[in-house]
């Protein structure tokens, strides 16, 4: 079987290969930016084909990846994921989650090929939930306060469209918060540990600059995600729609405190709100309801997420350890 990774160098791509790596006549193939970080996927790239070099906004770009890699199987993590650079570069995001995946869907197509493609949705989609309407579930409203989330939802519904146009293979997910190693530090809990490791090493004065800590969400680590997106594709229906999470619910405070414990610096550490960290619209409630996932694969998250901060906090001290500050 030939899968393509688009993202491959990101966060959950990389974990994407490493799991696909275990498996028996898994075939990986990747894209990449010629401006791609290779660190996440390094310890990997003698056991994969070269990467492709492919900008998803090209159109000829993706469709020549696809011809030359013929796939099975398509996971597409290409995205810019960040909420907040999606304020500062509201058209790079939107070209990037929605031009890039069209790319995709059309020369499909045209090339008259059907993989099933994945496509990773998100719970950011939901947006301005409140409380009387958790948890969320498949039918729950849009109401998306970001451009990011504005992004995803489009993302998916051109992959129902091309669904129900074209009889596309489309495995539509939407998973809530994800964490583990090699998320980069503009994110939340990545940039808590990336602190704590600093204030450790001494490079850092025993302060941690947050943003809201208030948001409550379910967190799964990334370890599972990729599974769970591994028996999407093996047995989840074309044009459905999938929430993935976990019983895991917790505030970015209360996650930033368990951090905080780990660390001999903790009781001494004072947390400091920075403005620029502060979204302009933040979403308080993401928790949702993945029993329709779980009765249609039997997938359950099994790392507990004391585990998950763990990894993240020793991943950024090794990452410091070797001078990369």
């Amino acid at each position: 079987m030939r899968v393509l990774i688009t993202g491959i160098t990101g966060f959950v791509g990389s974990h994407m290969a490493d799991y696909l790596l275990t498996k028996k006549g898994v075939e990986i193939y990747g894209i990449k930016r010629w401006s791609s970080r290779l660190r996440n996927i390094h310890h990997i790239l003698e056991k994969i084909p070269p990467l492709l070099d492919c900008d998803i906004t090209d159109y000829s770009a993706v469709r020549n990846a696809l011809e030359k890699v013929q796939p099975d199987w398509v996971f597409h993590f290409a995205a810019q994921s960040y909420v907040h650079s999606s304020w500062t570069n509201p058209a790079g995001t939107i070209t990037t989650n929605i031009i890039g995946t069209l790319n995709f869907l059309e020369a499909m197509r045209h090339l008259r090929i059907n993989p099933r493609f994945q496509v990773a949705g998100s719970g950011e989609e939901y947006g301005l939930v409140r409380e009387a309407e958790l948890p969320i579930t498949e039918r729950s409203e849009l109401r998306p306060v970001n451009p990011y989330a504005v992004s995803k939802v489009a993302q998916d519904l051109l992959c129902y469209e091309h669904y129900m146009s074209y009889g596309l293979n489309v495995i539509r997910t939407r998973a809530f918060n994800h964490e583990g190693p090699r998320r980069d530090n503009v994110f939340g809990i990545p940039s808590f540990a990336y602190q704590i490791a600093r204030i450790e090493n001494g490079l850092q004065e025993p302060t941690i600059k947050v943003g809201n800590l208030f948001a409550k969400r379910n967190w799964t680590d990334v370890r599972d995600m990729v599974k769970a997106y591994y028996l999407a594709m093996e047995k989840c229906k074309p044009g459905e729609l999938y929430l993935i999470g976990s019983n895991a619910v917790y505030t970015v405070d209360e996650c930033l405190q368990r951090l905080l414990q780990m660390s001999p610096e903790g009781k001494r550490t004072r947390v400091e709100t920075d403005p620029e960290k502060v979204r302009p619209t933040e979403v308080p409630l993401l928790i949702g309801d993945y029993t329709k996932f779980v009765s249609q694969t039997g997938w359950k998250p099994e790392i507990p997420f004391e585990d998950t901060l763990r990894d993240t906090l020793n991943y950024w001290r090794e990452f410091i350890g070797k001078g990369m500050y």
